[in-house]
């Protein structure tokens, strides 16, 4: 099994149980959406002992937590699943990593990113308007899946235009996953 070397910040032990089937890893949970300052100066010891992995579940409360520590701990890395990856099997329980399978937690893992404190903008308003990010009927639904192509998570039309260039999304890879969305939809409309 593999040993990450990070520190994996998971929201509750559900979560941690989920991630040890997935691979060998400590984690830091913050037992929900609250996060002190003395939890956050934990982070920051352990981000530059052993490097931060956040991990948090793919609905409002796990965002605000990725914000919370992304600004309270610069270079931090991220792991996303899309929602539909984290649907409980029961009519019961709420959307998250505990209910991702371990294939699904391997594979985010596998493809964390970097945020920079500085991005370097790539990715410009008129590009997004352009590929009908921003405005349109789709917009949501276009973001929504250029969010799960690229493996960055959903965010609003400001939200996803911040992360675009804080993951440091070429113009060449935000082009082809447009273009991949645009086949998609060609597809479907036949």
């Amino acid at each position: 099994m593999k040993k990450i070397k990070e520190v994996i910040v998971v929201e509750g032990k559900d979560d941690t149980k989920q991630i040890a089937k997935a691979v060998n890893a400590d984690t830091f949970e913050t037992n929900g959406s609250a996060l002190s300052s003395s939890d956050l100066k934990q982070l920051a010891e352990l981000q530059k002992t052993r490097g931060l992995i956040v991990f948090t579940d793919p609905d409002f409360n796990g965002e605000r937590l990725r914000k919370m520590i992304s600004q309270a701990v610069p270079g931090v890395k991220h792991a996303f699943i899309r929602r539909d990856q984290g649907v409980p099997d029961e009519a019961h329980g709420s959307l998250g990593v505990e209910h991702a399978n371990p294939a699904v937690i391997k594979a985010a893992l596998e493809h964390v990113y970097t945020q920079e404190t500085e991005p370097e903008v790539a990715i410009t308003p008129a590009m997004m308007r352009q590929a009908g990010l921003v405005g349109g009927n789709n917009a949501r639904t276009r973001r929504e899946r250029l969010g799960q192509l690229l493996g960055i998570g959903y965010g609003n039309a400001k939200q996803m235009s911040k992360r675009l260039n804080m993951f440091r999304v070429s113009a060449q890879r935000f082009e082809t996953a447009i273009e991949k969305i645009n086949q998609e939809e060609k597809r479907d409309e036949q």
